[in-house]
């Protein structure tokens, strides 16, 4: 992991209860639709969003912006080989199309995850997570970075694009039981 400098810090396991928020702000609601599914009868949805995101930050996989009360916006992302993943025919359909987006993506760090607090936004926290992003990708050595968008998500994908990404391929959003406006995803890569 590279250096980090204040407000920027590796997510510790107390911060779960911020991250599964970013996380369900950052997938549009999908992530919050994913637990719902996972949960048993008398469990909170939340909770094993919760408990999914302790996991990752006892793991160092997220890089969050604190300013002394929290997490207030994170990062979340991983390196995509350079070989592809099969996507078996009992793969989810409602994850098909972002795993075939993934295989587009081969060989590049992919930003799973960028989120802000509402009342955080307009800071450029996003912008400093994505140059983290950057800066994680080529200490790994990868050749280019990638992430998916909605793509109704105009702002994130503004964001981006004033970063240099540009659009790559997109699939059709399959919807299942999932309550949501998304019509397409839309893969955004940039090279290093």
């Amino acid at each position: 992991m590279i250096e980090l400098d204040p407000p920027f810090r590796l997510a510790r396991e107390s911060d779960a209860p911020q991250l599964a928020d970013l996380v369900n702000f950052a997938g549009e609601g999908l992530p919050l639709h994913i637990w719902t599914g996972l949960a048993g009868a008398g469990e909170d949805p939340w909770e094993i969003g919760r408990a999914r995101q302790a996991a990752k930050a006892g793991e160092g996989q997220i890089v969050v912006a604190d300013f002394g009360q929290g997490a207030v916006a994170g990062l979340t992302g991983y390196r995509i080989g350079p070989e592809p993943e099969s996507i078996g025919a009992d793969f989810p359909p409602l994850f098909r199309p972002l795993q075939e987006l993934e295989k587009e993506a081969l060989d590049s760090w992919y930003v799973n995850v960028l989120a802000c607090y509402p009342e955080h936004r307009g800071k450029g926290l996003g912008s400093q997570l994505l140059d983290i992003a950057e800066e994680i990708g080529r200490a790994e050595g990868v050749p280019r970075m990638s992430v998916i968008v909605a793509s109704d998500n105009t702002g994130a994908r503004r964001l981006y694009e004033r970063h240099g990404y540009r659009q790559t391929a997109e699939r059709p959003c399959e919807k299942g039981s999932w309550d949501t406006e998304t019509e397409r995803w839309v893969l955004l890569m940039k090279s290093l």
